[in-house]
């Protein structure tokens, strides 16, 4: 997995980097401004545009300077603002300085009392590296006003790193209202774990990474929680078939779904275990339901309940190698105590808990410290919020997940736009796949059915996890792809799951759809 740091964990790399590559900090620098200025001329190539740099007192703002110079002598129409109230700047900063003064940058100002903010225009882009990760509390007196002003403006803005005033982490003590918003945050390295969070998606716009070198030795003794999952990763996990391989080879799944007028989301989940390569599926169902089931899928074998409408039966587990059960469920009083017997009975099965049993779940505070280990829970965010209580932003709610996986050795599947997989080690891995149009109904039923039928197969719950949030996203891509984000539907993503899982066996992983 590619390593996601802290901002204390990202100074200390930096630190290494200087003293082990090694090199001067004022170099760095330079680097640092030198990818920037190459992604920020290729983004803006046209030169009549006015560029507004503001930098800070700090290294963010020796960043900035150095920015402003090379964005000068490469033509572009450069005013620079170096924002200075302490008369007081770090060493990288003054001889940035230094340098600006030095060369051609005339339309240079050092605010250090009184400022006279310029007039922007909406064709005007402003460059913003007023402060870096390391901020640790708002932004106040002038630096607020600055942003404040800039944020009202209607000229395109671009960060440095990260917005000027958001923390890298957690944001829920921060001031917002005087936070960068930028239209596009260009970072160092890796994102910090602020840009995935949808708390603050206003303030960091698009986002993009740029490799600075940072030594590769301090990346991998730096140790970390957090990762993000990419498509090397998945490559590496999804296992190939041997050629004499059978069906009782990829497992046998149990999925419990369905209620009246709730079909859909276990045909759904049924459907994507299959296409996810279970060897063999039964569809626990209510009564009436066994028909539609069996036209819909009839790869899969079906076993009805006694009740023509919900589930009242917990079927005999014992042929079966992971159970889902959750997706149309329903919350009568009866598939209440199913679920309730299914945590009592189910061993050391794998099991996978979604959407109504989820519910359940939260309703009796006592059945979540029930979970078996090698249990997968899948909840959106308010779901999670019902088993663990109301998080005050998705910081919070990710370390109570981590805290949850780790306690009850579970993995926690906390879905959203970067889909949080939190393991039994504590560690919280990023999902990088995926887009809008997934945000649909059943997306989440289709992601139960994959999860269980790499189970099904032997997969370690963490591994069929990290797998399924990733191929989920990539089917979602092809899909929109193929559809557009508005159109698609959650029986697209199912439908585009070969595909997905054939663009991670290709060696040029550049399979599209036709």
């Amino acid at each position: 997995m590619k390593k996601l740091f802290e901002a204390s964990k990202i100074k200390e790399i930096d630190e290494y980097t200087i003293a082990n590559e090694p090199i001067e900090p004022v170099d760095l620098v330079e680097r640092a401004a030198s990818v920037f200025v190459n992604e920020f001329s290729r983004r803006y190539a046209s030169r009549q545009k006015r560029v507004y740099v503001f930098a800070g007192p700090g290294n963010n703002g020796a960043d900035a300077l150095a920015v402003s110079r090379m964005l000068t002598e490469r033509g572009y129409n450069v005013y620079t603002y170096l924002i200075n109230p302490s008369n007081r700047l770090s060493p990288e900063c003054e001889e940035n300085k230094r340098r600006i003064k030095e060369g051609d940058c005339e339309q240079f100002t050092e605010v250090i009392s009184s400022f006279s903010p310029p007039v922007f225009n909406p064709q005007d882009i402003i460059i913003d590296g007023l402060f870096g990760a390391g901020l640790n509390r708002p932004l106040e007196g002038g630096f607020a006003g600055i942003v404040d002003y800039i944020n009202h403006s209607e000229s395109t803005v671009v960060s440095i790193d990260i917005p000027s005033g958001l923390f890298g982490e957690d944001n829920k003590d921060n001031n917002l209202q005087y936070t960068i918003q930028a239209d596009l945050t260009l970072t160092f390295e890796f994102p910090k774990l602020s840009f995935l969070l949808p708390e603050n998606a206003h303030y960091v716009g698009e986002w993009k990474t740029l490799p600075v070198g940072l030594h590769p030795d301090a990346l991998l003794k730096t140790k970390t929680p957090y990762g993000l999952i990419t498509d090397e990763d998945i490559a590496s996990l999804i296992r190939r078939r041997e050629r004499f391989a059978h069906k009782g080879d990829f497992g046998h799944a149990l999925l419990v779904a369905g209620s009246r007028g709730k079909m859909g989301a276990a045909i759904l989940s049924a459907k994507s275990c299959m296409r996810s390569g279970a060897g063999l599926l039964t569809v626990h169902v209510p009564e009436r339901g066994e028909a539609v089931m069996q036209t819909s899928l009839p790869e899969a074998m079906t076993e009805a309940d006694v009740h023509p409408d919900f589930i009242t039966e917990l079927p005999d587990l014992s042929r079966y190698d992971v159970i889902g059960i959750g997706p149309g469920l329903g919350v009568n009083d009866k598939t209440k105590a199913v679920v309730e017997k299914l945590l009592a009975r189910a061993g050391e099965k794998p099991l996978v808990l979604d959407a109504d049993a989820l519910n359940i779940v939260a309703a009796n505070s006592e059945l979540l410290y029930r979970l078996p280990q090698n249990t997968v829970i899948t909840p959106h965010p308010k779901e999670f919020d019902r088993l663990a209580g109301r998080s005050e932003n998705a910081y919070e709610r990710i370390q109570k997940a981590r805290s949850i996986a780790a306690e009850q050795k579970i993995c926690v599947v906390l879905k959203g736009a970067y889909t949080v997989v939190c393991t039994p080690s504590g560690k919280a891995f990023f999902n990088t796949s995926g887009n809008p149009g997934m945000a649909t109904a059943g997306s989440g039923d289709v992601l139960t059915g994959i999860i269980s039928g790499l189970l099904a197969q032997g997969y370690r719950p963490e591994e069929a996890s990290v797998i399924a949030v990733y191929i989920h996203g990539v089917a979602g891509n092809l899909a929109a792809a193929h559809l557009s984000e508005e159109s698609m539907i959650a029986g697209d993503i199912t439908a585009m799951l070969g595909k997905a899982f054939k663009q991670m066996h290709d060696e040029d992983m550049s399979y599209l759809p036709d």
